[in-house]
């Protein structure tokens, strides 16, 4: 005697009502006898092996390439998206402070402030005055140029050495009237260079510094970028 059963074996005998009434209370037909023994209590049960996630393994930065489909799907001064660039590794565990002022803007910032601090210095009566403005101008337009970033010809310095630099070269811009000795001579050039290096100071504290490629000048560093545009 048997009857049909869905997956499992059931031991017992079963009522014949099912039988003669000829309900299917089953899903799918699978003859058993009764008096079987359920399959899955008789052979052996295959071994779980319980794994663990892996951590994600931080590795040094390098070169990546940036599709051109990425790379220039936004070019807007105020992108904060992927397209933007790599998110830059914090100076010294703090620096920027916040990253609100995007990458483009700044960068349009750093020229605009190289070429002022030169003019300005260049017009200026005091000879002590032209020189500072010619050298602390020129260096800045260079290592902008040279910087790892959107709008650069060369992509050969570092975000994280650039975002360096702009804080040196803003302390130096509101220190040369004074340690050169023009701050009287020259009341013009003195307050311009004073008020483009106190602005270059603050926009560099809350800048969202991106590079291109991720260049990096020797061995790369271990590090997590962090969400972007946080």
């Amino acid at each position: 005697m048997f009857y049909w059963n869905s997956l499992t074996f059931r031991t017992g005998p079963r009522s014949h009502d099912g039988l003669l009434s000829g309900r299917a209370d089953v899903e799918s037909p699978v003859p058993v006898f009764a008096g079987a023994y359920r399959w899955d209590a008789i052979l052996p049960k295959e071994p779980r092996m319980e794994t663990t996630p892996t951590p994600e393994t931080k590795h040094p930065r390098e070169l990546v390439h940036v599709p051109a489909s990425v790379r220039e799907s936004r070019k807007g001064l105020l992108d904060r998206s992927a397209a933007a660039g790599i998110p830059a590794m914090p100076l010294l565990g703090m620096l920027p402070l916040r990253r609100l002022i995007p990458q483009n803007l700044h960068s349009v910032l750093d020229y605009k402030g190289a070429l002022t601090v030169a003019g300005v210095g260049l017009l200026s009566g005091s000879v002590a005055a032209r020189t500072a403005g010619l050298v602390l101008g020129s260096a800045d337009l260079g290592v902008s140029l040279l910087t790892d970033y959107r709008l650069s010809l060369w992509k050969l310095i570092p975000i994280e050495v650039h975002e360096a630099i702009d804080y040196v070269w803003s302390l130096s811009v509101i220190a040369a009237p004074f340690l050169f000795g023009y701050s009287r001579r020259s009341r013009l050039a003195t307050w311009v260079h004073v008020l483009v290096g106190a602005s270059t100071l603050a926009a560099s504290l809350f800048t969202d510094y991106r590079a291109q490629r991720g260049v990096q000048w020797g061995r790369g560093r271990k590090t997590d970028l962090g969400p972007v545009g946080g």
